[in-house]
């Protein structure tokens, strides 16, 4: 099959199946696994070319709604009647179901159900660790500082700060992706502040900024220099990856290492 994928979290699935083989193009960000370094891109997720997408043939498109706005992407492929699936994971368990559905698509369907398995009882170890928290810190994860995105209780950073025994202070708002302030998130005071500027390298994420924020020195976080820059790859795309994420995230907060 030649597949396409137009997003890093679907080209991840792919990878974690271990169909990367099947791909013949990617999105601009994708960066793993290491076999898609040298594909054709056919730009960044809220701007495909659906051209170039077109002109390569693909079997399938793998399309994704995990990032607001990509939404022109399927109007586009619809349009065009190129072959695709769309996924739209929040948690962690429709993470295992995106890895059945693909596994299904690309013809691998033991695979998929087998890594999905996998997958599932990594999740279940990790909520063991988890109950076994009683003081539970609590975090604000930044995904872009102005105006001001961060996870809220749908999203699966939200899931994953729980599994690492800890709490998202912004699990009160429903939505997936809330848009707030620097003052609300001063009100909230929380225990930790994760940088994860989605698209943003690591070095190139300024802490530094923070302290600029009206009353943010004064905040328990600041203060006790608990400010991580964790990078946005192995927290902002809904893939198995996630995992890579919580284990650092574990070490971050308690300094041990993850369960196994």
């Amino acid at each position: 099959m030649r597949i396409v994928s137009i997003c890093p979290s679907n080209t991840e699935v792919v990878g974690y199946l271990g169909k990367a083989d099947m791909l013949v193009a990617v999105d601009d960000y994708s960066n793993w696994p290491d076999e898609v370094a040298d594909l054709p891109r056919v730009g960044p997720d809220l701007a495909i070319d659906m051209d170039k997408v077109e002109s390569l043939g693909p079997d399938l498109v793998l399309a994704s709604l995990s990032v607001p706005g990509m939404e022109k992407n399927i109007y586009e492929l619809n349009k065009r009647g190129i072959p695709h699936i769309t996924l739209n994971p929040n948690s962690l368990e429709d993470i295992a179901k995106d890895i059945e559905t693909v596994g299904e698509a690309l013809h691998c369907k033991e695979t998929g159900a087998e890594k999905a398995r996998t997958f599932r009882e990594s999740v279940h170890r990790y909520r063991k660790f988890a109950d076994e928290k009683i003081e539970k810190p609590s975090l604000y994860w930044e995904w872009w500082p102005k105006p001001v995105f961060t996870p809220g209780r749908a999203n699966w950073l939200t899931e994953i700060s729980e599994l690492a025994g800890a709490y998202n202070v912004f699990a009160t708002e429903p939505e997936a992706n809330v848009q707030s302030d620097w003052e609300e998130v001063r009100k909230r005071n929380p225990d930790h502040i994760c940088m994860v500027w989605v698209g943003v390298d690591e070095e190139k994420v300024n802490p530094g900024l923070l302290m600029k924020r009206p009353g943010w020195e004064e905040m328990k976080a600041v203060k006790n220099q608990s400010v991580h820059i964790l990078g946005d790859s192995l927290y902002c795309r809904p893939s198995p990856r996630l995992l890579l994420g919580l284990d650092k995230l574990i070490h971050t907060l308690w300094g041990q290492s993850p369960p196994r």
